[in-house]
């Protein structure tokens, strides 16, 4: 099981270092700026988790694991020939963006979930619930607002409640079967409503006049 924690935890860091960084390219940043991009994305919603749970300092000041394959795979997107291939090419872009936000958001979703069940006395179903979207949803915020843009959950495709939904079912599966399995489903959940969601574009309502 903490393999498995680990991996999820790796692949969800890779993920979210690599939108924020893109995010970065995007807009032009120095390879200092997208780097912290990277990390910030990467690490974000880890310690707005840790922070709620009362789990003091965050575990990113306290292993830098995390922190070291953010910044990595931050260099490695900001290196000549991937910088080309993606800028040079929207629709790698953005397929590659929207891959890297989805992975991300499903991986940190259900960690969030397992951490809050494993550190709280009590851990409610809802407890369970709001952290995991916390942690999913958490270091894009952040990413968006240092990239100075309406943060990503409000305007583009189902995101939060994806979120909400793979975060619902690991916590509802969670005591009545594998906690890894519990895990995998939620994060799959949150995949496909995503991929369901790019392609029949649905939307949440809007404001509109």
């Amino acid at each position: 099981m903490d393999t498995f924690i680990f991996v999820v935890n790796i692949l969800g860091t890779v993920a979210f270092a690599a939108s924020g960084a893109m995010i970065g390219l995007n807009k032009n940043m120095d390879i200092f700026g997208i780097c912290i991009l990277g990390l910030t994305t990467a690490t974000g919603g880890g310690v707005f988790r840790d922070l709620l749970l009362g789990l003091t300092p965050p575990m990113a000041f306290r292993d830098p694991t995390c922190a070291l394959v953010a910044l990595v795979t931050s260099a490695v997107i900001f290196s000549r020939r991937v910088r080309l291939l993606l800028m040079h090419n929207p629709d790698h872009y953005n397929k590659l963006l929207f891959w890297m936000d989805t992975l991300g958001l499903g991986a940190f979703t259900v960690i969030g979930v397992e951490l809050a069940y494993q550190r709280s006395a009590a851990p409610t179903f809802y407890l369970l619930v709001f952290v995991g979207v916390v942690t999913g949803v958490g270091g894009g915020v952040v990413r968006d607002l240092l990239a100075q843009e309406v943060p990503y959950i409000f305007v583009k495709h189902i995101y939060a409640c994806a979120s909400l939904a793979g975060a619902a079912v690991c916590a509802g599966m969670w005591g009545h079967v594998d906690s890894m399995d519990a895990m995998t489903v939620g994060l799959i959940t949150v995949v496909i409503i995503r991929v369901l969601a790019a392609h029949f574009h649905w939307n949440l309502p809007k404001a509109k006049l």
